[in-house]
């Protein structure tokens, strides 16, 4: 491998509103892969996405791999290229490293320290490290932020008070209708952001809980631990003026509250308010329903103004002056968390992965690597299918022992007389 580029380009709720980003969604995480794997020149990529973000890590020959990216992407969202150039950041080597490891350790996210960040980070390198989309560079450098996260939740305060969505709109709830004890709550979605709302929502007092997903044997599961009630998803319309709080974060691509249900279900109970909350992406409800007489709708960027006086609480644990500027801006480098966060990438560059890396470590994290996915692969067809949280333990246990015996054999590498075992190949930035 000569000349190794590393990049991330996207776009975050620092660059774009909830609108734009709805359309930025991806319908189809499996067809946008394939589109990349079909790019010239792009060695390894993954593919992050969120609510809140969707960015793309790559590493290429030269700098023209992200101009690729981004224009297969633009192609397959239908998404005007000279918009995007507008809207998008783009960064490579050393400060796309960082970028990284600040979005997984919550430095980087809409709400500070939130809770869910990292587990959607090691879901997309699980997914891209399963379809086998990346190699020695992104697999050492996502395992390096992983473990910089780990290193900023342990040693600061950047999480405490239980940040997430869930505990957000579980608190606006609270903040609207005082005690919960009296009121119906509806969560539509069984994803990890309804599952954990819906558990938000019954340690903070909820009697009357129902969970509805199109999965219903996932809602069940949900409700069956919670002591709560299932709604069938297709009476989700018919039902809705039973309930007086109503949570949606599923995953479909349109909304699944209409503006003609809502207004229907108010019209049949028109003394009592009704509070919607959507924490979806593309959203779930259709944002016509905010003039709605008692109807009070609060979306992503709603939740973001709601907590911004818990980022200022914690701007003792990461000073997040600079958050408003452009990315490529230089950022201030104050607070524990940050500087947890720079010297993990200091860390990560000695251990030769932007700095450089031995052509024979290279291959042979990348063989060890594929041996290690074809086992998974071969063990999953025998014994699974697994629950998601099992699947995805299964493949960072994989790789974890796989990076142990490449860490091992590289110290041997290092040490080795032999003037091949330290040629450098760079990683250009």
């Amino acid at each position: 491998m000569s000349g190794a580029h590393l990049f991330v380009i996207g776009v975050t709720h620092n660059q774009a509103p909830v609108e734009v980003r709805e359309r930025l969604a991806p319908a189809s995480h499996e067809a946008l892969r394939a589109d990349l794997a079909a790019v010239a020149g792009l060695r390894e990529f993954a593919v992050l996405s969120t609510c809140n973000r969707i960015e793309f890590y790559g590493v290429g020959a030269d700098g023209s791999a992200a101009d690729s990216v981004q224009a297969a992407y633009c192609a397959r969202q239908n998404f005007r290229p000279a918009e995007f150039e507008r809207i998008r950041f783009r960064l490579s080597g050393r400060e796309a490293a960082l970028h990284l490891f600040e979005v997984a350790s919550g430095l980087d996210s809409q709400m500070l320290g939130e809770n869910e960040i990292l587990g959607q980070v090691k879901d997309a390198y699980a997914a891209a490290h399963s379809g086998g989309s990346t190699g020695a560079v992104l697999n050492r450098v996502f395992q390096k932020a992983f473990q910089a996260a780990k290193h900023v939740r342990t040693h600061t305060a950047i999480s405490s008070g239980q940040v997430s969505v869930a505990s957000v709109a579980v608190d606006l709830a609270a903040s609207i209708f005082g005690r919960l004890d009296g009121a119906r709550v509806l969560v539509l979605g069984t994803g990890e952001i309804g599952e954990a709302t819906a558990r938000a929502f019954r340690s903070r007092g909820a009697g009357d809980l129902a969970v509805a997903g199109r999965r219903r044997e996932r809602a069940e599961e949900i409700a069956s631990g919670l002591g709560a009630g299932v709604l069938h998803f297709d009476e989700r319309h018919s039902r809705l003026a039973d309930y007086d709080i109503v949570v949606c974060s599923t995953a479909a691509p349109d909304t699944v509250l209409s503006a003609s249900a809502i207004s229907a279900a108010m019209s049949a109970r028109p003394a009592r308010p009704l509070l919607l909350i959507d924490l979806a992406l593309p959203r779930d409800i259709d944002p016509a329903v905010r003039v709605f007489e008692g109807v009070l709708l609060y979306d992503l960027e709603d939740i973001e103004r709601a907590v911004e006086p818990r980022g200022e609480a914690r701007n003792g644990e990461v000073r997040k002056e600079s958050r408003s500027l452009p990315r490529t801006a230089k950022r201030p480098q104050e607070g524990e968390a940050e500087q947890i966060v720079q010297a993990e990438v200091r860390e990560f560059r000695k251990q030769a992965m932007l700095g450089g890396a031995a052509p024979e470590l290279t291959a042979l994290r990348a063989r060890l690597d594929e041996i290690c996915r074809q086992e998974l692969d071969s063990f999953r067809l025998e014994q699974g299918p697994f629950p998601k949280d099992q699947d995805r333990l299964l493949a960072e246990v994989g790789i974890r022992i796989t990076h142990k015996i490449a860490g091992s054999l590289a110290r041997d590498l290092k040490s080795s007389p032999d003037p091949r075992t330290s040629r450098r190949v760079p990683v250009s930035a």
